[in-house]
């Protein structure tokens, strides 16, 4: 069996990828939203990180994180976050179902896959092309016309700050993906 290895760079930027057990089309819930929300904001007051974008999906979530000088600790982060929502909304979306002899035994919920995607960012290239690809990531999926139309997303802010125009990427009249200038 091969071990994965995770980039550990302190202080790094990183690109995340986090999906639903089985990928159930929950995370857009509202009571599941406010759990994400708190979570982040308990776990920020003991292990802080910057937010540099995010979009949420129905069954799973990208997200790009800065973490503090000298910290390269991204998994505790993600580990209580997951914990969190899980205890706050796994009676109303738990599927017993989808209990296995490994997550009997490690007293795990159903919500999340045990494991979540990140990729290092490298530069400031890498850094654009991954935050192009989250915030497209609702029309990708077919989710909305119009990028802006999309309301769990990080887009809107950067929108605001001048990065990216309000029509940065669309469906043009030919049915094809169009992405703005600027973007």
């Amino acid at each position: 069996m091969s071990r994965y290895r995770r980039a550990r760079v302190p202080g790094g930027t990183y690109f995340f990828t986090v999906v639903t057990e089985r990928p159930q089309p929950i995370l857009t819930h509202a009571d599941v939203r406010l759990a994400l929300r708190e979570a982040i904001v308990l776990v920020r007051e003991t292990l802080p990180f910057r937010i540099d974008g995010w979009v949420l999906l129905p069954d799973h979530l990208h997200a790009i994180w800065t973490l503090p000088e000298g910290d390269a600790d991204f998994s505790a982060r993600w580990r209580l976050i997951k914990r969190h929502v899980t205890r706050t909304c796994g009676s109303a979306h738990g599927r017993s179902n989808y209990l296995t002899g490994r997550r009997t035994a490690k007293q795990c919920g159903t919500l999340w896959q045990h494991r979540f995607w990140e990729h290092l960012i490298r530069d400031e290239h890498d850094f654009r092309r991954d935050l192009d690809y989250l915030h497209g990531n609702p029309l990708k999926h077919g989710l909305v016309e119009r990028v802006v139309d999309w309301p769990w997303s990080s887009f809107h802010r950067w929108a605001r700050q001048g990065v990216y125009p309000a029509d940065w990427a669309g469906v043009g009249n030919d049915g094809s993906v169009a992405e703005g200038e600027g973007g």
